[in-house]
C-alpha cells in the first residue's frame, strides 16, 4: 500500500532529516510523499528539494516547530499508527489555504482523498446555513396562496412575515452566551432539531388559528436566533486569523443559496405536492442533516479525534489557550458605552433592515409592481441571492488576500463596510427608474451582491473587539438588528397598503445604509475593546 501527499501552494513543513542539509536537489514548487511499509524506503519531493533514502522518517507534521521531546513523542505516535494503518504512514504538510493539505491514500488499486478537517467542519456549517435561510424562505414563497386562501391583507401578510423573528432576539443573545460558555456543537444542534419541528408544524398551525400560526412562527424564529452566534463561535474556534474571513464568506454562501434553493424549489413542490409537502419537505432536510453533526465534530479542534499535528498548529497559532474562554459576560451599560460596539451594532442594523426588506418582500414585489406569476416571480427573486453568494466569499477572500498582504486590518473592515452600505443605498435609490422585471433584478442583484461584503466588515470586526465574548456580542447585534428587521418588514407592508408603492419605503432604506456608513467608518475599530 503506498500513500501519496500534496499540496498546492507552499508548504509549511521544515525537514529535519541530515540527507535533506547536505545536498542541494533541483526546486519545485509541490510537495509529494509517498512510503512503502513493506520495504521500509521512502521518497519525498519538497519544494526545496528531493530527498531519498532507505530508511523509514516520521512525517513532516510530526517535526514542524516541535521540541526534541515533542518530536520524539510525535514520531512514537506516527508509528503506533503505522501499525494501525498496516505500517504506513500517511505524510500531510500544512499549507496555507482552507483547502491545504490534501491528502491521497492508494490502497490495493483504489485512491481516497482525505481533506482537512476545518473543511470537513466547513461544509457541515454552510449546509447548516444553507437549511437555516431555505426553511425561513420558504414562508416567503408560501405566504401568497395562504394569503389566497385564507384572505389576509398585505398588512397582515408582514406581520405573519416578521413573527418569524419575534422570538429571534431572544435566542440570538442567549444561544452567543451559550456557545461561548458550553461550545456551539450543541446549541446548533438543539436550534435545528426545533426549527425543523416548527417548519413541520406550520401549514397545520395556519388551519387551526391565527394565534397558532404566529405562535409557531414566532418559535421558528426562537430556534434559529442561535443559528448565526453558533456558526461565528465555531469558525473562531476551527479557523486561522488568516483564513477567517474566507470560512465566513463560504457559510455565509451556503445561507444565501439557502434562498436560492427555497425561492427554486417552494414554487415546485407548491404546485406537486400542496403546501403540506413543501414545509415536510425542507423539515426532513434538517434531520437528515443533524445525523452527520452529531457524529465526529466536535467543538474545539483540540477535541477532534482525526485532526493532524500540522493542522491543529496551523489553526490554534495566535489564539488564547483556554477552551472555555471567560465565563464572566461584559455588562450591557459597559457594551453599549463603547463606540466601536455601537458601530457594529448600528451596521447590524443596517444590514438586517434592508437584507429582510428584500428577503420577506421581494416575491411580493415582482407580482405586484410587474404582474409575474409565482414561479417567474421565484426566478427573478432567486437570482440576486444566488449572486450575494458568489460575492460574499470573493469579499471574504480579498479581505484574507488583503490582510496576508500587510494591509491593516481596521482598514479593510472600513472598506468592505463601505462597499457593503454604499453599493446597496445606490443599487435601490436606482430601482425607482427601472421599467422592466429584468432591470429591476439586475439592480437588486447589485444591491444584495453588495451588502454581502458587511460579512467581511462589521461581522469579522466583532471577533476583533471582543475574541473572548464574539458569540455574547454578535448576540446583542443581531437581537438589535432584528428588533430593526422586524420594523422594516412590518413597515414594508404598511407602506405598500397607504402608498402604494415599495419605492419610498425603499429611498428610507438607502438614507439609513448611508448614515450608518458614516458612523461607522468614524467609530469602528480592530483593537481589542472587551477582555
Amino acid at each position: 500500500m503506498a500513500v501519496a501527499s500534496f499540496t498546492p501552494s507552499k508548504s509549511l513543513c521544515r525537514s529535519h532529516s541530515p540527507s535533506s542539509s547536505r545536498s542541494s536537489p533541483p526546486s519545485i514548487s509541490s510537495s509529494i510523499g509517498f512510503s512503502d511499509g513493506r520495504r521500509g524506503s521512502w521518497a519525498r519531493i519538497v519544494s526545496g528539494g528531493l530527498d531519498l533514502a532507505g530508511r523509514s522518517h516520521a512525517p513532516a507534521e510530526m517535526l514542524v516547530g516541535s521540541t526534541s521531546k515533542e518530536a520524539s513523542s510525535g514520531i512514537d505516535g506516527w508509528r503506533r499508527r503505522r501499525r494501525r494503518r498496516g505500517g504506513v504512514g500517511a505524510i500531510m504538510c500544512s499549507a496555507d489555504g482552507i483547502g491545504s493539505g490534501l491528502e491521497i491514500e492508494q490502497q490495493q488499486g483504489l485512491a481516497a482523498v482525505v481533506i482537512p478537517e476545518r473543511a470537513k467542519v466547513l461544509a457541515l456549517v454552510a449546509l447548516v446555513m444553507c437549511l437555516c435561510n431555505a426553511d425561513r424562505v420558504v414562508m416567503s414563497v408560501a405566504v401568497v396562496p395562504l394569503a389566497s386562501q385564507y384572505g389576509w391583507s398585505s398588512s397582515f401578510m408582514g406581520i405573519v412575515q416578521s413573527s418569524f423573528l419575534w422570538g429571534y432576539p431572544i435566542s440570538n443573545i442567549a444561544g452567543g452566551a451559550l456557545a461561548d460558555r458550553y461550545g456551539s456543537k450543541r446549541v446548533m444542534a438543539w436550534g435545528v432539531v426545533f426549527w425543523s419541528i416548527a417548519t413541520f408544524l406550520t401549514p397545520w398551525a395556519a388551519r387551526h388559528s391565527t394565534a397558532m400560526l404566529l405562535a409557531i412562527r414566532a418559535l421558528f424564529g426562537l430556534a434559529e436566533g442561535v443559528a448565526i452566534p453558533s456558526m461565528s463561535t465555531h469558525l473562531f474556534r476551527w479557523f486561522p486569523c488568516n483564513e477567517r474571513a474566507s470560512a465566513v464568506g463560504i457559510a455565509m454562501a451556503g445561507f444565501h443559496l439557502g434562498n436560492v434553493m427555497s425561492l427554486l424549489v417552494s414554487p415546485i413542490i407548491l404546485s406537486s405536492v400542496g403546501i403540506n409537502g413543501t414545509f415536510a419537505f425542507f423539515a426532513s432536510l434538517g434531520f437528515v442533516w443533524l445525523s452527520a453533526w452529531t457524529g465526529r465534530i466536535p467543538n474545539d479542534p483540540r477535541d477532534s479525534p482525526d485532526i493532524s499535528h500540522s493542522e491543529l498548529q496551523l489553526i490554534r497559532a495566535g489564539k488564547i489557550d483556554s477552551k472555555t474562554e471567560s465565563s464572566q459576560l461584559p455588562p450591557l451599560r459597559h457594551l453599549f458605552s463603547k463606540l466601536p460596539a455601537l458601530a457594529v451594532v448600528l451596521a447590524n442594523v443596517a444590514n438586517n433592515w434592508g437584507y429582510f426588506v428584500l428577503l420577506s418582500w421581494m416575491p411580493v414585489y415582482f407580482k405586484t409592481v410587474y404582474n409575474v406569476n409565482l414561479k417567474q416571480a421565484a426566478w427573478f427573486s432567486a437570482v440576486p441571492f444566488g449572486v450575494m453568494a458568489l460575492s460574499g466569499y470573493l469579499a471574504g477572500a480579498s479581505s484574507d488576500l488583503m490582510i496576508k498582504s500587510g494591509s491593516s486590518i481596521i482598514h479593510v473592515r472600513k472598506l468592505m463596510q463601505t462597499i457593503g452600505f454604499i453599493g446597496p443605498a445606490v443599487s435601490l435609490l436606482l430601482l425607482r427608474y427601472a421599467q422592466t422585471p429584468t432591470s429591476a433584478a439586475v439592480l437588486m442583484t447589485m444591491a444584495l451582491s453588495f451588502s454581502a461584503f458587511s460579512q467581511a466588515g462589521y461581522f469579522l470586526n466583532i471577533q476583533d473587539i471582543a475574541p473572548k465574548h464574539a458569540g455574547f456580542l454578535l448576540g446583542i447585534t443581531n437581537s438589535v438588528g432584528t428588533l430593526a428587521a422586524i420594523i422594516s418588514t412590518v413597515g414594508a407592508g404598511l407602506f405598500v397598503q397607504w402608498m402604494g408603492s415599495f419605492q419610498a419605503f425603499l429611498t428610507l432604506t438607502a438614507a439609513i445604509y448611508f448614515v450608518i456608513a458614516i458612523f461607522y467608518n468614524l467609530h469602528a475599530t480592530a483593537e481589542q475593546v472587551f477582555f
